[in-house]
């Protein structure tokens, strides 16, 4: 509990799953009686939490539209993350703020959800990491879905005092410091602005534990200009938009290379190489993911042109296949999170499958522009 201009602000630091922290939650509540209660929520994470049927009005197209089916992945595996550890605690992930919601609800109390976008976050923190600490990052999720080491009483205890989630960041952050920024310090003073320009006399704010020191801290300082630099995305560079016309550009120029020095004719086999170099693992990747055979098929059309241009992928192309022929229902959307944590989970899920197809024809179309723009390059300066 602290002052500020005036008003007293009592900053609540929980733990995402432990139910000490939903108990701790609703005697603050009830003993304080507030005028506001503050949560370190954005909109879509609190319909997440109440809201059961939030997966209806999901319009998957419109994710692959906009390119965020990553993110949509990304928020899922940590998700499954949460849900695995708070399953060996009994606890749901996010409970406590759930209970936070509930309780100024039955105490008349209103709420200031606190937090930045979720989509704003891991896109800004997608956009701050390199192609390498991309991998580790996902590799470390991917990894911790399929590890079933028991946890010991000793670590449950711990567990049940911690934000388990910003010691995960914590932990990537002495490796990954833009990460850390991103998804911790930003974070950190976008809160504390948010709860400053909430209202009352008498605030509650339920906070991760792991953002408790950041927040007090940002509230000595005045932050309200960095709020538009922090919640905006990064545009990709001009650099990097020249860069992804360099391969598809250097192809073709070198198959027209290839036609003015050996003929036409050397041309176009080279050019059939390219589709098939192209074409056949991407369309192996689709199969790989027992996609809709619609799926492969435009997997093997479309791999040999999206591989030249940074525009669209064959990944894109193929998941909006899929889903255009497979669509997800509702309960597979629901159980994503948890059927992540098995294999077979990943292809009797038929969202989790839209995902797979996305990501192994990308591998696979990736592969054939390697092999088939080597042999192309090779050709032509030997």
């Amino acid at each position: 509990m602290f002052r500020h201009a005036e008003r007293t602000i009592i900053l609540v630091g929980t733990a995402h799953i432990s139910q000490e922290s939903v108990e701790l939650v609703r005697l603050v509540i009830e003993q304080e009686k507030p005028d506001r209660v503050c949560l370190e929520l954005d909109d879509k994470r609190f319909q997440a939490l109440t809201q059961k049927e939030r997966w209806q009005s999901v319009d998957l197209k419109e994710i692959l539209r906009k390119k965020q089916l990553s993110t949509l992945l990304i928020t899922l595996l940590m998700t499954s993350y949460q849900k695995k550890l708070g399953g060996k605690l009994g606890v749901i992930p996010g409970a406590e703020l759930l209970a936070a919601a509930e309780t100024a609800r039955m105490k008349q109390i209103p709420i200031s959800l606190c937090d930045r976008d979720i989509r704003i976050t891991l896109r800004r923190a997608w956009k701050s990491t390199s192609l390498w600490e991309k991998g580790v990052i996902l590799s470390s999720l991917f990894v911790s879905l399929f590890d079933d080491t028991e946890i010991s009483e000793e670590k449950l205890t711990e567990l049940k005092r911690k934000d388990v989630l910003s010691q995960l960041m914590e932990e990537l952050g002495e490796s990954l410091p833009d990460l850390k920024r991103v998804l911790i310090d930003e974070r950190d003073i976008f809160i504390a602005e948010k709860i400053k320009t909430s209202p009352g006399n008498k605030l509650v704010a339920i906070v991760g534990a792991g953002h408790i020191e950041g927040i007090i801290n940002s509230f000595n300082i005045d932050n309200d200009s960095l709020l538009q630099d922090i919640t905006v995305i990064p545009p990709v560079s001009k650099t990097w938009k020249l860069a992804g016309w360099v391969i598809p550009l250097t192809i073709i120029g070198a198959l027209a290379a290839i036609g003015i020095q050996k003929g036409a004719s050397v041309a176009g086999d080279y050019l059939l190489f390219w589709i098939l170099a192209n074409g056949i693992p991407a369309a192996c990747g689709a199969m790989l993911a027992l996609a809709h055979p619609y799926t492969t098929l435009g997997a093997f059309t479309a791999a040999p042109f999206t591989s030249l241009s940074p525009l669209i992928g064959a990944g894109q192309v193929t998941a909006l296949i899929q889903v255009l022929k497979r669509p997800p229902v509702v309960r597979e959307f629901e159980n994503a999170s948890s059927d992540m944590s098995t294999i077979k989970g990943w292809w009797s899920n038929k969202l989790l499958r839209v995902i797979l197809v996305f990501l192994l024809t990308t591998l696979g179309s990736a592969l054939g522009t390697w092999v088939g723009g080597y042999r192309i390059l090779n050709n032509l300066i030997s």
